[in-house]
């Protein structure tokens, strides 16, 4: 293990110059600055946080100051030594917005001046406004003057001082957008100034921040040619990871082969294009090497808690995320706050991924990306679904597992039982709100949390049944009735076939007719064929 031991794992560096000195293993994305750079001017681009958005964005400002030292042995060395000014200096404004007290009066106007600042001692500029945007303007215009070069603008994390916000401080949230669409708008009127700008963001927020005037910001979010700028790829995995991979696979009794395919299981399987390959989460990756553990790494990393209340405000089913969701191209580029479907925001925010593409429709299908983020993101809607009010637990979610790896019909009942006995009434006391959805939501999150392969709405030739579950030895085939019976759900398995799909099926087939009181708001009836 002394290999192990001699090699740095650059776990939470977004540092680049650090991270070269230091000699932190780095996957080598220069090829993308050179490309960039050469290509055009203003960029945006959106993905997932803790994707290395913030790492790429130091690596373009220690590319732009220069530093030639840091960039030895990396692709873009050899891009360079063919540009008539190699290695050239610019002047770099750099904001990063990842942090900020944001959701305070003049939190971001705060930050925003301080980077200015900074800017200014730099490049002995004196501060001639209190207005933000003019000395905005003016700092540009001075340095531009001083140093003979346009500005090189870098801003991370610029969606971050209004996400902060939603659901939480509308005014606050109103305040930051005015300020934002008034200071980064100064940009349009600058261009003469500028060298390169470079916005990054999890979400580009569509005609309510500074997109709406600086509508020359090219957006390569969804742009094929730079689906791998962030992330690590199959192959970057396999050429830089091979002392990581083959100490995991040993730390857990794997072949360097089962080794590979469960770190794709758990972590791989994003895409940010038509055609994209699979771009693994470089945060969990490097976790898990670090701990030799398949572990959830980016999900235990902190979950919005902004998503969760979407999700609960609009009554959000989810079961929909069972399926591959179809939508358009430009329900995913761009967000609008007040859009009550939450799909584009999950996509934009990591929680899914394209699956499927249309190019003649320009449409996608989205789901899941691994099983880190399904199983993940399920658990933490479970407080939401199974509100239990707050008195001791009389059941254990380890027993509810053993009864259905045991086929313990009985067992299962009496744990769903407890579990609905102790569910709040919904506040509105409205008995007609608990619907059949209702108790089928609870009980495919809590199925789905143990990580039991469980389908909802599964088509046969003559309809659909509720809900399906399979484990190695046994299949349970659930039928819902509200207000109804037991016998009647069972009818209806044998009247529409539902069980055809498992004649041949070693394992012991379960229909089980369920039928639930909403005045008693449980379970009254539960028969087992």
């Amino acid at each position: 293990m002394a290999i192990m031991e001699d090699r740095l794992l650059p776990i939470g560096i977004q540092d680049f110059e650090y991270l070269r000195k230091n000699n932190y293993i780095y996957i080598d994305k220069t090829n993308f600055i050179y490309k960039l750079t050469r290509m055009g001017k203003p960029y945006f681009l959106s993905r997932p946080r803790r994707f290395g958005k913030s790492l790429f964005l130091s690596t373009l400002e220690a590319y732009f100051l220069g530093k030639k030292d840091l960039f030895k042995g990396l692709a873009i060395e050899k891009y360079e030594a063919n540009n008539p000014e190699p290695w050239a200096e610019y002047p770099v404004m750099k904001f990063s917005l990842a942090s900020g007290e944001f959701t305070k009066e003049n939190g971001l106007r705060v930050r925003l001046e301080s980077s200015l600042l900074d800017f200014e001692e730099k490049y002995k500029i004196e501060k001639d406004s209190d207005e933000l945007p003019v000395r905005f303007a003016n700092d540009l215009k001075y340095a531009f003057q001083k140093t003979g070069r346009g500005v090189v603008v870098l801003v991370d994390e610029n969606d971050n001082p209004l996400l902060k916000n939603i659901n939480v401080n509308k005014e606050q949230e109103e305040e930051n957008r005015a300020l934002y669409k008034g200071f980064f708008a100064v940009l349009k009127d600058c261009d003469a100034y500028l060298r390169f700008v470079f916005f990054t963001g999890v979400t580009k927020f569509s005609k309510v921040s500074i997109f709406s005037d600086l509508n020359q910001l090219k957006d390569i979010s969804l742009d094929r040619n730079y689906d791998a700028i962030c992330g690590i790829t199959q192959e970057e995995l396999e050429e830089n990871f091979v002392p990581e991979i083959e100490a995991m696979a040993a730390e857990n009794d794997f072949t360097k082969e089962e080794c590979l395919t469960e770190l794709k299981r758990m972590y791989d399987g994003y895409h940010f294009c038509m055609n994209c390959p699979d771009i693994y989460n470089p945060f969990s990756l490097l976790n898990a090497f670090a701990e030799n553990d398949f572990g959830s790494y980016w999900f235990a990393s902190g979950t919005p808690t902004f998503l969760i209340n979407k999700l609960e405000d609009i009554n959000f089913d989810p079961r929909r995320f069972e399926k591959l969701i179809k939508v358009d191209e430009t329900e995913i580029s761009d967000y609008r706050p007040e859009n009550a479907d939450p799909i584009p925001l999950f996509y934009q925010s990591g929680y899914l991924t394209i699956k499927e593409s249309n190019k003649k429709q320009r449409s996608y299908k989205l789901g899941f990306p691994n099983d880190e983020v399904k199983y993940g993101f399920l658990k933490s809607l479970a407080p939401s679904y199974l509100k239990v009010e707050d008195k001791p637990t009389p059941f254990n979610i380890i027993l509810l597992d053993d009864a259905v790896e045991e086929g313990d019909t009985d067992a299962i009942r009496d744990w769903f039982t407890a579990l609905f006995a102790l569910l709040p009434y919904p506040t509105s006391g409205d008995l007609d709100s608990i619907t059949e959805q209702s108790f089928q939501n609870v009980i495919y999150i809590t199925l789905v949390v143990l990580g039991k392969y469980c389908r909802t709405e599964v088509h046969s030739a003559k309809g659909r049944a509720d809900c399906i579950v399979e484990t190695d030895d046994y299949v349970y085939l659930f039928e819902f009735k509200r207000d109804s019976s037991a016998r009647e759900a069972l009818a209806q398995i044998e009247e529409q076939g539902y069980a055809l799909p498992y004649t041949a099926d070693k394992r012991k087939l379960f229909k089980i007719g369920v039928n639930f009181s909403s005045t008693e708001r449980n379970i009254s009836e539960w028969e087992v064929k």
